[in-house]
């Protein structure tokens, strides 16, 4: 039987879990995705609040658009992704980027997170009134591709990326809303 999932907004309650998460990909020498995860933890109360602020467009650094960060939880006590959605698009969120970036957690991947975590998040971008979002994702990392295809992806384009030294897969999900 598969363990309840369930996206939420970061909690205190959670913090322990979500710390666990992070430490995981420190421990891996992993990137930080998405970029919250890279927040500063030393003050919870205020990572917290940053979030928050950061789904209402307060505080933001410059060319930054509203964004809302959701953590995916099993069993109502154990972050095992993150998801962060961007309310619009930038010309450099189109390039690379996009409306969703998500990760899941080291120990818990290849059991079908992604899947879940993104169609979670693309029912969020729904409810805030979004007909299509773009969701990108390196042209190596097949096991993204095939998440965002199995969500209903359509790949749009490939594009270099110099700074990164790597291609780019971007995939457009349409319809959001429609029943």
């Amino acid at each position: 039987m598969a363990s309840p999932l369930e996206l939420v907004r970061p909690t205190s309650a959670l913090e322990w879990s979500y710390r666990s998460h992070v430490a995981e990909l420190v421990e891996r020498g992993e990137p930080f995705i998405p970029f919250p995860v890279g927040f500063e933890l030393g003050d919870f109360p205020a990572l917290l609040k940053k979030l928050d602020d950061g789904s209402r467009g307060i505080g933001l650094p410059e060319g930054f658009v509203p964004n809302t960060t959701y953590w995916l939880v099993r069993n109502g006590s154990e972050v095992v992704g993150v998801s962060n959605l961007r309310h619009a698009l930038t010309p450099k969120l189109l390039r690379e980027g996009g409306h969703i970036g998500y990760g899941i957690r080291p120990s818990a991947r290849g059991q079908h997170l992604g899947t879940g975590i993104l169609r979670l998040t693309l029912k969020e971008a729904a409810a805030l009134g979004l007909k299509e979002v773009l969701v990108t994702c390196d042209k190596s990392n097949t096991a993204s591709a095939r998440v965002i295809l199995g969500n209903g992806g359509v790949l749009d384009s490939e594009v270099f990326v110099e700074e990164r030294g790597a291609f780019v897969q971007r995939y457009w999900i349409r319809g959001l809303g429609q029943t």
